[in-house]
């Protein structure tokens, strides 16, 4: 699911769900009450999110990019203590590292791993060419920095830096546990990249036991931190009330914080540690350390998310003998947002979160429940045989009616995607000529600078380095500028569904597509099984995975209810054998020195599976990233007995990096859990009366259920006590609010919840939440890209063009005018001046006056471009023309129309006399009668005001017009 996107959407939704995180300068001691006024119980840690913003910074943070493993440990101290400084959790602190993935997740982790290997081999060589530019245009840089951290992928269980990372959180949580006043009194929980399962999943676990077991209190109160979307999902899953998800606000722009800590200057860390001073000459700060570039914290509260959702799912007509359950709606909420993305199966073409799919879901939903016959899942059968947990037949009814939507949804997607492509080439046009140097200049030097010229100089050409990389970094990845556009699909054109399964499954005849149809829900089905299980209970499978590239359409579904779900549960691989799975040869150092070579040798078995090149399939697509990377399918059998030949000659360090392992507990030496605990060992460290492990019980004091067992290597240590760690026994999941809890006052009600708008529905490209949902009729899928807006008085303006934006350049087409015409339609500009007349003005118009006129012979005083539709506040002022899918600038195409000097316009609007949508309606400005015609192929909806001559009130009229530019002189 797409981070930024669903976040977005939600926030804006359901705005009350969000607050910003207050965070203190000075340090929490443990004492003082929590700024953000709720006490909180536990905190989890989805490390992840924390690790790789700490290994490989945004590119914009220049600030502190580390080079060795010690830098990025230092970085992820620094980041864990600041969370801890706005939470303040008084009992738990979970830190979860993601271990070996389900075979479901790796099918992604490879995709990515190797896309990253690919990006990272092109800046390499494009930064290697400009070097070489440089040092022949006589430009010192600062040399390259060996660095340990340049490949990311690392970032993987079983590499040496995630054997390195578990060591070193082991030592800082026993020095906080031990000197820390705010640490002394809290379980530390650390499950490292060497116990299996994604890290958000093993923290959901871990609730989901607590919950089952006696003495757990319902009202503790959790946080969540990561960045994935699925942690709101799983957050709901947990049917917790008091639970809050903390995130960085992804939607602000960062700060960057300086810490008290001092650095010498060094010229080869220079672009990384003196960047922003030297860049503003502010020499007396250079040898200060920079800290991480910090992003303000928000949290999302998921106690006032149910109170939305309750709202905004409001069955209006229910089935016959129906038994509302805000549980099951929650629970189906979480389940229909699958459709819209996550992280086990591909993306299904019909949906995107950013053309509102999520309102699209929730609006058939709410519609159709009546018909559906009931809620789709019910999980509190998730144990029971047959797929009782989830109702297929309902399933299917709900992602058909999903499906009727599809050729509006692609019609105007492919409309918005050829808009696009043309602005974009016709900007890539108008800049050819530009000097490059221009963008770059290089700064001189001056008298005060003298004794750091040489540096500073080098600084310089370093920077600028820098910035034509990620300038190349930029064009290269978008698909628009260079020159990989295709579309071979064509969604908005009849046949999209013949031409997608041959795409993208080679398949030529109606029978072999509907075989591969089928064969896709099939699959498509046991991954929706299968992602349900996993969000409410546990790895159903960890085996399981979704054998294409490709996913089928929402109307594709016929026949998903005849599918039978069974998973055969498995084993997860062993570290070296996911690492196998999901690296690319460019990666293989991270992997012992015999596994490498099953990568690398051509006499390898497996070869195959490791592609120094791939394709990328972004047809359709604007971004590189947005692409399919079509990568082979790991065979799991021919993968492990390849490795299963080489595993016995691993040293022992490397058959430590390839166990699992338990998780691991601290707690301080005076806590009276360590003291029930020290009490069941004896001298040696061994359980007394004999077995494997100690059972722990929960209590309102904040101990958790499970077992532990001792840890030989920590007996010695008198401040800390340290030992393995398991979950309670496996009990079913309770999918309910427990009995005892207190619900928060919420001012949340029906007033918050606003009009649920449909995006294809939507006049004008942007999701906006200020326009509302219309009804449109056929063929009425227009172009918004016309029109301005004009705030003068005693102004006629006349055929703004399409495509406008700022900079506003764009193509003239051939447009011959006679009469009244203004003869250069390469106008397109904004009038302040009374008395003016604008005519001809072209696609693309702005400012600067460039733009594009389609051809459009007229005769009289006709404008030779229809393309108009803008707003205008201004007395006097006529404005002609209105375009399709308007919106409040009033952009817009229209339908041909030829007119005679003194012809009226025929328009179907909705009037101030309240004229239904869609009737016509006779305007009898300049003469009588109506005309229609063809002048130059525009249909759509508009908007367009007009003022009638001779005072009378101007209207601003919506709706479809079949509209021709034309002009009266007085």
């Amino acid at each position: 699911m797409g981070v930024p996107s669903f976040y977005r959407w939600l926030a804006n939704r359901y705005p009350k769900t969000v607050v910003n995180a207050v965070e203190t300068t000075e340090e929490h001691d443990g004492s003082s009450p929590n700024p953000n006024r709720i006490e909180f119980d536990n905190l989890y840690l989805d490390m992840n999110g924390i690790i790789h913003p700490c290994f490989h910074p945004e590119q914009d943070d220049q600030v502190n990019s580390p080079v060795t493993y010690d830098e990025v440990f230092d970085n992820i101290f620094e980041y864990i203590d600041r969370i801890l400084n706005i939470v303040r959790p008084r009992k738990l602190l979970y830190m979860a590292i993601d271990g070996v993935a389900p075979r479901a997740k790796m099918n992604q982790q490879r995709s990515r791993r190797f896309r990253t290997a690919k990006d990272r081999q092109t800046l390499e060589e494009e930064e290697d060419r400009l070097r070489k530019q440089f040092e022949i245009e006589g430009k010192d840089v600062f040399p390259k920095v060996e660095s340990r951290v340049a490949d990311s992928n690392v970032i993987t269980p079983g590499t040496e830096f995630m054997y390195e990372l578990s060591k070193q959180l082991q030592s800082y949580i026993r020095l906080r546990i031990a000197n820390h006043p705010a640490w002394r009194s809290l379980r530390v929980i650390l499950s490292d990249a060497s116990s299996p399962g994604e890290g958000e999943h093993k923290i959901m676990s871990f609730i989901r036991r607590q919950r089952t077991c006696e003495g757990y209190d319902p009202n503790t109160r959790h946080v969540l931190y990561g960045l994935d979307a699925d942690l709101i999902m799983l957050a709901l899953a947990t049917h917790e009330i008091h639970f809050s998800i903390l995130r960085e606000n992804v939607l602000v722009e960062p700060t960057a914080a300086t810490s008290t800590s001092k650095a010498k200057f060094d010229s080869s860390r220079g672009l990384d540690d003196t960047a922003e001073q030297i860049s503003r000459l502010d020499i007396s700060e250079v040898s200060k350390k920079k800290s991480l570039v910090k992003k303000p914290y928000q949290f999302l509260h998921v106690w006032i998310l149910r109170e939305y959702l309750k709202l905004d799912l409001k069955i209006t007509e229910m089935p016959e003998k129906f038994v509302p359950d805000v549980e099951r709606l929650i629970d189906d909420f979480i389940f229909i947002c699958f459709f819209a993305g996550n992280d086990f199966l591909p993306h299904m073409p019909t949906l995107e979160i950013h053309e509102g799919a999520v309102d699209l879901l929730m609006h058939v939903y709410t519609e159709e429940f009546k018909n559906l016959g009931g809620y789709l899942v019910d999980v509190q059968r998730i144990n029971e045989r047959k797929g009782a947990y989830i109702k297929l037949k309902r399933v299917e009814k709900f992602i058909l009616a999903v499906g009727a939507y599809e050729d509006r949804i692609f019609k105007k997607r492919s409309a918005i995607y050829e808009s696009r492509l043309r602005r974009i080439l016709s900007d890539i046009q108008a800049d050819e000529g530009h000097e490059e140097e221009d963008l770059f200049p290089v700064m001189s030097s001056t008298s005060n600078q003298k004794d750091f010229n040489h540096d500073m100089q080098i600084y310089e050409n370093t920077k600028m380095l820098k910035e034509q990389l990620k300038s190349y970094t930029r064009e290269k990845s978008d698909v628009f500028k260079n020159g990989l556009v295709t579309d071979m699909v064509k969604f908005g054109s009849p046949g999209w569904r013949k031409r997608y399964y041959k795409c993208k499954f080679s398949v030529e005849t109606d029978e072999d597509m509907e075989k591969i149809r089928k064969n896709l829900v099939e699959k498509y089905t046991q991954g929706l099984c299968w992602v349900l299980l996993y969000y409410f209970s546990d790895v159903p499978s960890w085996t399981w995975y979704y054998p294409y590239h490709y996913g089928p359409f929402a109307s594709d579904f016929k026949g998903l209810s005849s599918n039978k779900v069974i998973f055969t549960k498995g084993l997860p691989f062993k570290p070296f054998d996911q690492l196998m799975a999901v690296l690319p040869p460019t990666s293989a150092h991270a992997l012992p020195a015999q596994y490498r070579l099953l990568m690398t040798d051509e006499e390898s078995s497996i070869l195959d599976y490791y592609p120094s090149d791939f394709d990328t399939d972004t047809d359709g697509k604007r971004f590189i990233w947005q692409g399919i990377c079509k990568l082979p399918f790991i065979d799991e059998d021919r993968l492990l007995s390849a490795t299963k030949k080489i595993e016995k000659d691993l040293s022992a360090e490397e058959a430590k990096r390839n166990m699992e392992n338990l998780d691991q507990l601290f707690v301080h030496s005076s806590e009276n859990l360590a003291s029930r605990i020290l009490s069941s060992f004896n001298d040696m460290g061994l359980i007394k009366q004999g077995g494997n492990s100690i059972k722990i019980d929960s209590d309102p004091s904040g101990n958790i259920s499970g077992f532990v067992q001792p840890k030989l290597d920590s007996v010695n240590d008198l401040d800390v006590l340290c030992v393995y760690y398991e979950l309670p026994c496996f009990s079913p999941h309770i999918p309910r609010v427990l009995a005892g809890s207190t619900f928060p006052e919420t001012d949340v009600s029906e007033a918050d919840i606003e009009e649920r708008q449909l995006w294809h529905d939507m006049y004008g490209y942007n999701n906006s939440r200020n326009y509302r949902s219309h009804n449109r009729s056929e063929g009425s899928d227009g172009n918004p890209n016309a029109g301005f807006r004009n705030s003068s008085p005693n102004v006629v303006n006349i055929g703004a063009g399409s495509d406008w934006n700022p900079r506003g350049r764009g193509r003239v087409h051939n447009s011959p005018h006679s009469g009244s015409y203004n003869g250069n339609p390469n106008t397109g500009f904004r009038n302040s001046s009374p008395d003016v007349v604008n005519i001809g003005a072209g696609s693309g118009w702005n400012p600067r006056g460039r733009g594009e006129v389609h051809r459009s012979p007229h005769s009289g005083s006709h404008n030779g471009n229809p393309n108009t539709g803008f707003r205008n506040s201004c007395p006097n002022v006529v404005n002609i023309g209105g375009g399709s899918g308007w919106n409040p600038r009033g952009r817009g195409e229209v339908h041909r129309s030829h007119h005679g000097s003194g012809g009226s316009y025929h328009d179907a609007a909705r009037t101030v006399d309240d004229q239904p949508r869609g009737q016509s309606w006779c305007a009898n400005t300049y003469g009588r009668g109506t005309a229609r015609g063809n002048v130059s192929g525009y249909y759509g909806r508009g908007y367009h005001t007009m003022n009638r001559w001779g005072g009378s009130q101007s209207r601003h009229d919506r709706g479809d017009a079949n509209v021709g530019s034309w002009r009266r002189t007085n």
